[in-house]
């Protein structure tokens, strides 16, 4: 059985070749993969999750979000950072939803719970037939997800995104966030370009922990604003969207009423 560390970036024979890369790996092993961490990410590759940490998709503050190995296929491995980061800039509301599901209030249990907490709400967005990574399992500060690809690499984020056909790309959005709103009963909260990957032709939506049900007081000014943050961005593209129209084409101007100038 290999020791945990050495699930994360793999030893490789070709030295020669490696030696640049080693170094970075071993500073975001240091960053990253506490021993906890490691333990957690041991017991996931135990259970069949994944076998190995390739490299990082993209790293923040928050945490990052890892490349694995699963047989012939690619999973994506999030691993959140043990501390207040996590939680420095999520408005009151996340953090009340989280505090009313744990009776944990430090911090490593929060960030605990926060990961169980996406993994949930993947599952009803996969289950409500929205367009997000599939959840596989979780453990500790850990979250398996599917890898999602676009032409064989990472899925880059919509804003970094080259749209061949932006008025199908909307149209898209449209279906997407019409079903986390109707069938999964859910407003993300903090959706925009940053959020949202580009697979393919095809949005797919991400960092979901946040999402609140769509009978909570701030659901209606939440999704105006989430839906506003893509009209500039259409805007941009050639593809002019009112916002008023945008929320009804998604079935969220049943849900609340929209935030006042």
């Amino acid at each position: 059985m290999p020791r945990p560390e050495d699930v994360v970036f793999p030893r490789r024979r070709e030295r020669s070749e490696d030696r640049s890369k080693e170094g970075e790996q071993r500073k975001l092993l240091d960053e990253f993969f506490d021993h906890a961490t490691l333990l957690a990410v041991s017991r996931l590759v135990n259970q069949g999750l994944f076998e190995s940490i390739d490299f990082p998709i993209s790293t923040g503050k928050e945490g990052g979000v890892f490349r694995a190995t699963k047989g012939e296929e690619f999973r994506a491995v999030k691993v959140y950072r043990i501390g207040n980061t996590t939680f420095r800039h999520l408005p009151a509301y996340a953090l009340e939803q989280l505090r009313q599901q744990t009776s944990v209030r430090n911090y490593g249990g929060l960030v605990i719970a926060w990961t169980r907490r996406e993994h949930t709400m993947l599952g009803r967005l996969t289950d409500a037939g929205v367009r997000v990574p599939r959840p596989y399992g979780h453990l500790r500060n850990v979250l398996v997800m599917g890898f999602i690809e676009d032409a064989g690499a990472p899925a880059p984020r919509l804003k970094d995104a080259v749209v061949d056909d932006p008025r199908a790309l909307f149209d898209d959005l449209v279906e997407q966030i019409g079903r986390m709103v109707r069938e999964a009963h859910l407003v993300h909260g903090d959706l925009s370009p940053y959020n949202t990957l580009y697979s393919n032709g095809r949005v797919v939506l991400i960092d979901v922990a946040q999402s609140i049900p769509t009978d909570h007081p701030q659901a209606g000014p939440l999704l105006e604003r989430d839906l506003e943050n893509y009209a500039k961005f259409f805007g941009r593209l050639g593809v002019p969207v009112e916002t008023s129209d945008f929320l009804h084409a998604v079935g969220g101007d049943s849900i609340g009423p929209p935030t006042e100038a």
